[in-house]
């Protein structure tokens, strides 16, 4: 039965992997406005870096624009500020109640780019997959030396984590393909 426990816990740190690629990924523009653009930005709020999204409601008003509303209107100048220090490459319009965000269509150049960092933070996805499969193949190492398991059961639960691998190792690939065609749409 501990085979079973190590598979399920082999899948849930798989499926950290995945979630952390997805947030990555969202945080990639694509020359869409996207609230999530937003999230590692934060802001010195009585000194305390806050993030923008606990501090304002973000919404996308148009297809490249979004529109920050802080509920203390006292903040505005300090989130403008964060925005403009930001690696975000986006200057904000403050028209003294919301900030708009407008995303400039990216060139062709930096589709490029944004198609490179896709492919590394899904090649990066797929090492940390490996390498919860590499702890995996140890763990049933160990139960074999400890006699707890067969070499039959060692071998079945090395396949096992392979095809959980390569499952998981498949969906990477989707997830940074429909990303890099978002990126290269026009």
């Amino acid at each position: 039965m501990e085979m079973d426990a190590l598979f399920a816990k082999t899948e849930e740190r798989m499926e950290k992997s995945i979630n952390s690629l997805n947030h990555e990924l969202g945080t990639i523009s694509a020359g869409r406005a996207a609230p999530s653009l937003l999230d590692k930005i934060t802001v010195d709020y009585y000194g305390v870096p806050t993030p923008i999204n606990s501090m304002a409601a973000i919404s996308v008003t148009e297809s490249r624009v979004l529109t920050v509303q802080p509920w203390d209107a006292g903040t505005l100048r300090e989130i403008e500020k964060a925005i403009q220090t930001s690696d975000l490459g986006i200057n904000p319009q403050n028209d003294g109640r919301v900030i708009r965000l407008t995303f400039p269509q990216p060139t062709e150049e930096r589709r490029r780019e944004l198609v490179k960092t896709v492919k590394q933070k899904g090649e990066d996805s797929k090492v940390a997959v490996r390498s919860v499969r590499r702890d995996g193949m140890e763990r049933l190492k160990n139960m074999k030396k400890d006699s707890a398991i067969t070499e039959d059961d060692l071998k079945d639960g090395e396949k096992r984590l392979q095809e959980i691998t390569d499952k998981f190792t498949k969906e990477i690939d989707s997830i940074a393909a429909k990303k890099e065609k978002e990126v290269l749409e026009i």
